[in-house]
């Protein structure tokens, strides 16, 4: 099983433009579990601690393998929330580990 993690720092500067920014890419990447089978496990969420050091939103997804990540990665669906998401983020941190 390969764990997909992802960690965004927000373009925003201010508190609601980042609460707006976290929920648009809440609401691109939500969906996807319904439509992508290779997905066996989702969550995402704004950060909630120490605001000041953490990074402002998180996804964490599992497959059962490489195959199933790099499926996901090239999926249309995911593809167009990708470009929604792109605009709204200053910087991306990931790692896939094996579970």
């Amino acid at each position: 099983m390969i764990r997909h993690v992802v960690a965004w720092k927000l373009a925003a500067e201010d508190e609601e433009g980042k609460v707006a920014a976290a929920a648009a890419i809440q609401a691109a990447l939500a969906p996807l579990p319904g439509i992508i089978p290779e997905i066996k496990s989702f969550s995402i969420g704004p950060n909630v601690a120490y605001v000041d050091t953490n990074w402002d939103i998180c996804l964490v997804a599992d497959y059962d393998d490489l195959d199933g990540l790099e499926t996901y990665q090239v999926h249309p669906e995911h593809l167009a929330a990708v470009e929604i998401i792109e605009p709204l983020v200053s910087m991306r941190a990931n790692v896939d580990f094996e579970l």
